[in-house]
């Protein structure tokens, strides 16, 4: 499994690369399009997901991408494993230029999530994890633009994800930067009657489940659409780090590879 994670850590790592080439040049507009959904796609989501497609496709597990082709569901009912992957998650965040995008790379088995990798190119944060082994978080610099040499991370600055929180101050909820609605304020105004000190704090992309799993945030709900590749790496990191990412409703984990690829409304905590 650690071979997996290795060759998803080198996919995620060429992407963020990918992304920044593009994101720091002063003369790109981005090539933004329009997608059906109306969501905004970009040259750097292109690029980020054909770098990742040559990294994982050698592994022969079937790849459920954002920007690939979506297969029925007859046919993607026969895959045991898959890799779910969002080239590019925060693609709003990345035209906005505040450094709130990811790069998100999952394994999922049977439904459920085994391994995650997301990387955070803006500030060269990774977040790696099998559920079952353990979660980590580690700073790790790219090379400079044009460098043959290779990113390195020292063993020493690698740290494991807590268990659990602090525990201490407020009681923290971190919410969607750009998908707050009413659902989300009733259930923060529901918390404040719980907890004497309930601080918000937004983040954008899958950023959001990463400050719960790594315990800076207690709680984050997220009553609006999504896809299964929004979540996938997200939800292994939290699950390897002892949190649940679970269907608002029914509370039962999140399922992935389904018939229809939107996630219910879900919480994380």
């Amino acid at each position: 499994m650690f071979n997996l994670l290795n060759l998803a850590v080198a996919a995620a790592l060429e992407a963020g690369a990918e992304i920044m080439r593009i994101y720091l040049d002063p003369k790109q507009d981005f090539g933004i399009e329009k997608k059906a959904d109306n969501s905004p796609l970009t040259l750097a989501d292109k690029a980020a997901h054909n770098c990742i497609v040559r990294h994982l496709a050698p592994t022969n597990i079937p790849i459920l991408s954002e920007e690939g082709a979506h297969l029925p569901y007859e046919e993607r009912r026969k895959w045991h494993r898959l890799w779910v992957v969002d080239p590019l998650d925060g693609t709003k965040e990345f035209i906005k230029k505040n450094g709130e995008f990811t790069v998100n790379i999952a394994l999922v088995e049977d439904g459920s999530p085994i391994l995650g990798v997301i990387y955070v190119p803006a500030t060269e944060v990774l977040y790696t994890a099998i559920v079952g082994e353990g979660a980590w978080k580690a700073p790790f610099p790219l090379p400079p633009l044009g460098s043959d040499s290779k990113s390195e991370c020292r063993e020493e600055n690698i740290m494991a994800l807590p268990k659990r929180g602090s525990g201490e101050g407020a009681f923290t909820v971190v919410a969607s930067r750009s998908h707050m609605n009413p659902e989300t304020e009733e259930f923060v105004e529901n918390l404040r009657k719980i907890h004497d000190n309930v601080e918000l704090i937004s983040s954008g992309s899958s950023l959001k489940i990463c400050l719960v799993a790594e315990g800076t945030a207690d709680v984050y709900p997220r009553f609006a659409p999504t896809m299964e590749w929004d979540t996938a790496a997200g939800d292994a990191i939290a699950r390897a780090a002892g949190r649940k990412v679970t269907d608002a409703q029914t509370g039962q984990p999140l399922t992935y590879n389904k018939p229809d690829l939107h996630n219910p409304w879900f919480i994380v905590s």
